[in-house]
């Protein structure tokens, strides 16, 4: 899953974006809000950590903009005060949570779970055959035995089977899983691509991760 940051406390960026990558997220960063609503609006994400103070474009407006624009990403709202003014004016404009500065990791990890729980509440179970992912609890099984992958394997497979049956390119993977100024991350596909085929693939009789040459993967 991908999430962009748009906040302009170096500080707080370097701690949120390592905070979120350890949890297997890919992270995109936006240091004002005119290039936090550009990328908003360029790009796909899961989620969006937005500052309410920002230079240009405040995160108010950001959010009030991105809902204009029929955009319905969750927002989770940072404000430097517990202002209720601003809190209730960013609830009013989309925003879906609010924290307030400072704050703890681990709360905000919890609510940024929550928040992607209830945006795919419908969906919690991706099945492909007998292979099967719960995306919020970050689980695989296959024939019901229970498959352990790392956080970067998990959101590859993930992509495969959301688009099952479809083929999936290397640079749709590296935009989904990785940072979009990642570098070499296409030599990285190919490797965690035999991974998977390890884990999902080498003790059945039937394989599921499929190579087409000089364009992708899929799942079929």
């Amino acid at each position: 899953m991908k999430i962009l940051i748009v906040e302009d406390n170096p500080q707080i960026t370097d701690f949120l974006s390592k905070g979120l990558k350890e949890q297997g997220y890919a992270v995109d960063i936006g240091s004002d809000g005119k290039e936090g609503f550009y990328l908003a609006t360029t790009n796909t994400y899961d989620l969006i950590i937005l500052d309410i103070m920002l230079p240009f474009m405040s995160g108010l407006e950001v959010c009030k903009e991105l809902r204009a624009y029929k955009i319905d990403t969750p927002v989770l709202m940072l404000t430097a005060k517990d202002d209720s003014d601003d809190i209730i004016e960013g609830l009013d404009n989309g925003a879906d949570d609010y924290m307030t500065k400072p704050f703890v990791l681990k709360e905000l990890l919890a609510r940024i779970r929550a928040m992607l729980r209830r945006k795919t509440s419908t969906t919690n179970e991706l099945v492909f055959k007998d292979l099967k992912l719960d995306i919020i609890k970050k689980t695989v099984s296959r024939a019901n035995n229970k498959i352990e992958l790392t956080a970067k394997e998990f959101s590859i497979l993930e992509l495969l089977v959301k688009n099952q049956n479809q083929v999936v390119s290397d640079s749709m993977i590296i935009e989904s899983v990785w940072d979009m100024n990642y570098s070499n991350a296409s030599n990285l596909v190919k490797v965690y691509i035999y991974r998977l085929r390890n884990k999902i693939d080498k003790t059945y009789d039937e394989a599921y991760i499929n190579n087409i040459k000089n364009i992708g993967y899929t799942l079929k």
